[in-house]
């Protein structure tokens, strides 16, 4: 039997097409995340950022959670994950952080930056955000701000270059 993108211990994902009911929105499809029995998890290089989207919709689904997840309240847990992460960092010189990160709590962040993504993920599906171009617009504006010309080697903020 196939799995899903985090093994037999996640859940199991079958089919492809989604519906996202309630939404006034027409099915879309999600690549299947299964692999072979006996493979590898998917990884970055091969996981689309819709397939992501329709794994943790479906997640979600299955345990009737979209009701708690509305705008104010994903935002505020956005940022309650990303402190999260900061939790393993904060007051650690710059060495005892990158140990954190070669050793054993390193676990601890992925687990801590995959709930951050995790929560992104579902805001973005239940409000229509495409993260690709709403991604590549802010790079876009970012560009603007910080030509590489002025802002190369600097960290001075954009207004101050």
């Amino acid at each position: 039997m196939a799995y899903g993108l985090f093994g037999r211990d996640f859940m199991e994902i079958e089919g492809s097409e989604r519906t996202q009911k309630g939404r006034g929105r027409e099915p879309h499809a999600h690549p299947d995340l299964t692999r072979n029995a006996g493979d590898d998890m998917i990884r970055d290089s091969e996981a689309t950022i819709s397939q992501l989207k329709g794994m943790v919709k479906r997640f979600n689904d299955e345990r009737d959670w979209d009701q708690f997840h509305n705008a104010k309240d994903l935002a505020m847990a956005i940022s309650a994950e990303a402190a999260e992460v900061l939790e393993h960092f904060i007051y650690k010189s710059n060495d005892e952080a990158d140990e954190i990160l070669r050793g054993r709590k390193r676990e601890d962040v992925e687990d801590e930056l995959a709930d951050v993504l995790w929560t992104v993920l579902m805001f973005a599906e239940r409000y229509d955000v495409d993260i690709s171009a709403a991604l590549r617009n802010k790079m876009n504006k970012s560009a603007k701000k910080y030509p590489i010309e002025k802002a190369r080697g600097s960290n001075r903020k954009y207004n101050e270059l």
